[in-house]
């Protein structure tokens, strides 16, 4: 049977083999920022299990724009060669690899999920001074980040930069800039984050602005055949904070400075903020950034079930399905999900005796 969660999608010079994305997840298994053989076997495993594009977790710019001390980093030479090796796998499984470039900011420098669950790592214990648009803590108990000078915003800039470079020559066709989740850029996009009163805040087209010059930087020496993807929080889910409003007018922008398709998650700026869970939340976001801009969408946010994702896709709704939870769960829900839509969908030769 023909569904659009199994066709082809090309963007640029890139295609697809399907509409299933598995969604940056941090593993907190590197050291140093170096990938290891968890890296390997973990996206391995999902291009052999369908997925059609695979988005490396959030990979940190420099040391300091780390979530944590075990996150994956691209801020120097070294740490290409074993990202090499991730990516040619996945390409001969026939998926594209991506990656999310990222800095932190305000909530870098915590510890791994089961190393105390975010809680701010000390610099005697391998932490850092972290920084952020203004000197406002993520919680109200975190240390004061340092704001960001201009000669900070220039070498955060040139960071990005640096590390899509080094994207390229490591493999990734696609590359996304991570300006969601409360992390640096979603901070200077929010009036909640970002107090500035110089070119960088303030006004909508300040608050903007940083994100803006990212996107033109990392255009500028990204190829011209790969695609550029961004990652944003369509809102913060608290009052006077970034909002719907303001996700439609930054994705006309992005548009216009190359950007292909909008990641379009939420939340994660405010640490009270009240978020209404549900399956399917935030596709409404994704689906009025592409009717009412025209750029590609791709929907995440509890999205768990094939026929689920078919019927967003079939409605118009976004172009991508970008998946989580369930790609940690089941390696191969591309293939289980071709069998649950009665999709004709190649599966391993090695694996083909199990073909339901």
């Amino acid at each position: 049977m023909s569904t659009i969660l199994f066709s082809s999608l090309s963007i640029r010079e890139v295609t697809f083999k399907n509409r299933l994305v598995m969604s940056p997840m941090c593993q907190y298994a590197a050291e140093d920022g170096f990938a290891s053989d968890w890296h390997l076997v973990h996206y391995g495993s999902r291009a052999v299990g369908g997925a059609g594009l695979i988005l490396q977790e959030a990979t940190a710019i420099s040391p300091e724009g780390r979530i944590s001390p075990d996150d994956m980093g691209l801020w120097k030479d070294e740490q290409i060669a074993p990202l090499q090796r991730i990516t040619a796998f996945i390409a001969a499984q026939g998926a594209v690899p991506g990656i999310q470039l990222a800095h932190a900011g305000r909530k870098a420098s915590t510890s791994s999920e089961w190393k105390g669950g975010g809680s701010v790592v000390s610099p005697d214990a391998g932490g850092w001074q972290t920084v952020a648009p203004s000197s406002v803590p993520f919680r109200d108990s975190d240390p004061y980040p340092e704001a960001l000078t201009i000669e900070g915003i220039h070498n955060v800039i040139d960071h990005f930069v640096q590390a899509a470079r080094r994207a390229l020559i490591a493999g990734y066709k696609v590359v996304e800039i991570h300006a969601a989740h409360g992390y640096l850029l979603h901070q200077f996009l929010s009036p909640l984050s970002n107090l500035r009163t110089d070119g960088y805040g303030g006004i909508f087209e300040h608050r903007v602005r940083l994100l803006l010059e990212v996107v033109e930087a990392v255009r500028a020496v990204w190829p011209a055949e790969y695609p550029l993807f961004v990652r944003i929080s369509a809102t913060d889910w608290a009052d006077k904070g970034w909002n719907g409003d303001d996700a439609v007018k930054l994705a006309a922008l992005l548009k216009e400075r190359g950007v292909d398709l909008m990641d379009v998650s939420s939340g994660g700026l405010v640490a009270t903020a009240k978020i209404p869970v549900a399956f399917g939340y935030q596709v409404g976001f994704a689906s009025r950034i592409k009717h009412q801009t025209g750029i590609a969408t791709g929907a995440v946010g509890m999205l768990v079930h094939p026929i689920q994702m078919e019927t967003l896709l079939v409605n118009g709704d976004a172009d991508l399905i970008v998946v989580g939870r369930e790609w940690l769960r089941n390696p191969y829900f591309a293939l289980d999900a071709s069998s649950t839509l009665h999709s004709d969908v190649a599966w391993p030769v090695q694996y083909q005796r199990a073909k339901r």
